[in-house]
């Protein structure tokens, strides 16, 4: 598997510790996943989707080179404020990413991890698509390439 295809599944898998415990508000059941799906396929609420986007390099001296990996999440809410639920979920996506503190580890065999993980944007519907909740945050990985 490609690291940016390792780093997307350890994203994915690192989001189902949501379960409505502790400091979460939200139990999406176990439902996330590292392939994209469109609201409009999606049978199963509250759910995230993660892709991978552009990637730019930073070569630096003695073959040295850092990799920065645009991740998309998609996050899908339903119910009667939608955009409550969407909001909730959007938290405890922050949450799981502020307390990886920069790193997931994507390869444990190799020990590879992510050395920073960024949020670059969140934008959500703003209601439109009630009693569907629909939001995206941006987020911006960096890791060694080797």
């Amino acid at each position: 598997m490609s690291r940016r295809n390792s780093i997307v599944s350890a994203i994915a898998e690192s989001f189902k510790v949501i379960d409505g415990t502790g400091s979460y508000q939200t139990n999406i059941y176990n439902n996330s996943s590292n392939k994209l799906k469109f609201w409009d396929e999606v049978n199963d609420f509250p759910c995230i989707y993660v892709v991978a986007g552009s990637e730019t390099r930073e070569y630096m001296p003695a073959g040295f080179a850092w990799g920065f990996l645009n991740v998309c999440i998609k996050a899908y809410t339903r119910g009667e404020d939608a955009q409550s639920l969407l909001e909730n979920l959007l938290e405890d996506i922050e949450y799981v990413i502020d307390g990886a503190k920069g790193v997931i580890y994507y390869d444990t065999t190799n020990n590879y991890h992510t050395d920073e993980l960024s949020i670059t944007s969140i934008v959500t519907d703003e209601g439109l698509l009630n009693p569907y909740g629909v939001g995206e945050v941006n987020l911006l990985v960096r890791y060694q390439v080797m």
